[in-house]
């Protein structure tokens, strides 16, 4: 008989052979301790709690975790008590899914399974509800046991909502922090504590802290016209934020303002740009995409998740550019600030080397700042209409100075040059320059003291600015130092002057009027072996951004702005020492690059 059933075909509907084992297998499939916290204070938000509260402590030796809320607690039976039965004999059979829609709305639970979820975090569970009586009932659940218990808890006053105790924690979660917690929930529920206004409290009795959950807040720069994302199962809501590109970015997939996935980009469907570019944060909710039951972490790749896939490719498109358009913009403003540092440093650097050997692009125009006006000249004077009020037009007629033209105290100095060649039995002046913090010269209140510390060579004076150092006839290292004092602050600073007997060949002027220092542009030349080039005409710097050793140094901003320093010191000595041999452009440029790397910053 069997065998001519099998042969016309036989069917049947599918059941639990177990129901205990099936049961063992939901509730520890949860691998998330934090996860676990989530869903029993999702279940508080469920019942519209405004205020949660989680408490983490020690009692009687042993660790436990406390939520309680002001929600609606535990629905009723027929006799007005909490209905704890339903709940612990419906597993994976909600009854917030019987809800009306209008009532439905805003609620996450659907499975039935929440409650198994403290099988992760402790070895038993307490829930407490109060009834319209006036009294509070509790149930009893232990981890591992198929088993629970109800009874009444003895309170002089009912309190609204519920309570859910897990006591004792397992040895593994004693050290989950309520900091943790803040930051999790922080991240896992912001759009629905925001959506609801609930607020979230985690007390930590061991570590003495409260901490109140702040919904996270995305950095970089809200994205506002993105193209809207309609599905055939409804609209998906994107609140998406671009920021420079870093390892900490990525955008998170929600349900119901419920986080499902840390970030879009580990799904395969969502392996490509925008979502890899590492520029991205924010949230993408779908709340029409189905979950797995068991973890409720990630979704169910069925047409749902296709509809998704397929909603956000307008989007994807239109972010695509906009990432583009941010490195080029952060590209164009990287190379704004390292020319500006470049020229920076080159400026302090031929103000510590020798004008007439490196007096080229009016680098030199700048070595000497102009000293404020402090009183009109007679000549202006004269030329006031007659009746004017002299005093009063002078005061007027000065140039206003903004507070922060003033410098400040004395804070560095230095000589200018700092290094230098003198033929013996010549002679040359130095400067003793005084700066404040910012960089600005100093000029007032200032006394200085010159000294030679070591080597040949006489000075004309001693308490000057600037003062004329006189060689010796014979050759030697001479080391120059200058003590400059404004009230009770003083400085040092010192430099080297080299006397010799030959001095380097005198290089050729170049014709025309001198452009200043170059810019710099790029140019991708992969495959061939030049680093950079001048373009006299333009007068600008170009450097092959394809080659070895720019993509090595690019991987760092110091290390780039080192690397396109010496290619502006190579073809900066190159093109204006002509003639010299190669071991002489060799040590210019280890001198130029020596006292301009100093002041990269």
């Amino acid at each position: 008989m069997k065998a001519k059933a099998m042969q016309k075909g036989q069917s049947g509907k599918l059941r639990i052979g177990d129901d205990w084992n099936a049961i063992t297998v939901i509730a520890l499939s949860q691998q998330s301790p934090l996860k676990a916290v989530a869903e029993l204070v999702e279940n508080s938000i469920d019942a519209h709690a405004s205020r949660i509260i989680i408490t983490r402590g020690k009692e009687k030796g042993a660790h436990y975790l406390r939520i309680t809320d002001n929600g609606d607690g535990i629905p009723k039976d027929g006799n007005g008590l909490p209905d704890f039965q339903y709940v612990a004999t419906h597993i994976c059979d909600s009854i917030k899914r019987r809800l009306k829609s209008e009532d439905r709305e805003g609620v996450q639970g659907e499975f039935g399974i929440g409650l198994l979820s403290f099988w992760t975090l402790g070895e038993g569970m307490t829930m407490a509800s109060a009834g319209t009586d006036g009294r509070t009932y509790e149930m009893r659940m232990g981890k591992g046991e198929p088993r629970y218990t109800l009874a009444e808890r003895k309170r002089l006053f009912p309190e609204k909502g519920t309570e859910v105790l897990v006591y004792p924690l397992l040895p593994g979660i004693r050290n989950l922090s309520g900091e943790k917690i803040q930051w999790y929930l922080a991240s896992e529920l912001r759009d629905r504590m925001k959506r609801t206004g609930v607020t979230i409290q985690v007390i930590d009795r061991q570590a003495r802290t409260s901490q109140t959950v702040v919904p996270r807040e995305f950095s970089g720069r809200l994205l506002h016209r993105l193209p809207s994302v309609q599905s055939e199962f409804g609209e998906v809501y994107l609140e998406l934020y671009l920021d420079d590109a870093g390892p900490e970015n990525h955008t998170g997939l929600y349900r119901h303002g419920t986080r499902v996935v840390e970030d879009i980009a580990t799904l395969d469907a969502f392996q490509h740009a925008p979502w890899t570019s590492g520029c991205l944060q924010g949230i993408i909710d779908a709340p029409f995409l189905n979950l797995t039951p068991g973890t409720r972490t990630g979704i169910l790749h069925d047409g749902r998740f296709q509809a998704l896939y397929r909603a956000l490719e307008p989007a994807e498109a239109a972010l695509v550019r906009m990432i583009e358009e941010q490195k080029r913009a952060a590209e164009e403003q990287a190379s704004k600030d390292i020319l500006r540092s470049i020229h920076r440093a080159f400026k302090e650097a031929l103000l510590a080397l020798p004008v007439e050997e490196y007096d080229w692009f009016e680098i030199q125009e700048g070595r000497h700042e102009a000293k404020p006006l402090r009183k009109e000249s007679g000549a202006a004077l004269q030329d006031q209409p007659a009746g004017t009020d002299v005093a009063a037009g002078t005061e007027a007629d000065k140039p206003q100075r903004e507070f922060f033209n003033y410098p400040g105290p004395l804070y560095r100095a230095s000589i200018s040059p700092t290094t230098c060649n003198v033929r013996v039995g010549k002679s040359r002046n130095f400067r003793a320059v005084a700066r404040d913090r910012n960089g600005r010269l100093v000029e007032d209140d200032l006394i200085f003291e010159w000294a030679i510390m070591e080597g040949p060579g006489r000075l004309s004076e001693t308490a000057a600015e600037i003062v004329s150092f006189q060689a010796l006839q014979e050759p030697g290292l001479t080391r120059l130092r200058a003590v400059v004092r404004q009230g009770e602050i003083e400085r040092e600073a010192e430099a080297l002057i080299t006397v010799t007997e030959e001095l380097l060949p005198e290089t050729a002027k170049m014709s025309g009027s001198r452009q200043g220092l170059p810019a710099y542009t790029f140019d991708h030349r992969p495959g061939e072996l030049w680093r950079s080039r001048f373009d006299e005409t333009r007068n600008l710097i170009i450097i092959n951004n394809a080659h070895r050793d720019f993509v090595y140094a690019a991987r760092g901003r110091m290390l780039k702005l080192r690397y396109i320093c010496r290619l502006y010191v190579k073809e900066l000595v190159y093109k204006n020492f002509p003639g010299l041999s190669a071991d002489q452009l060799l040590e210019r440029m280890v001198e130029l690059s020596v006292y301009t790397e100093e002041h990269l910053k």
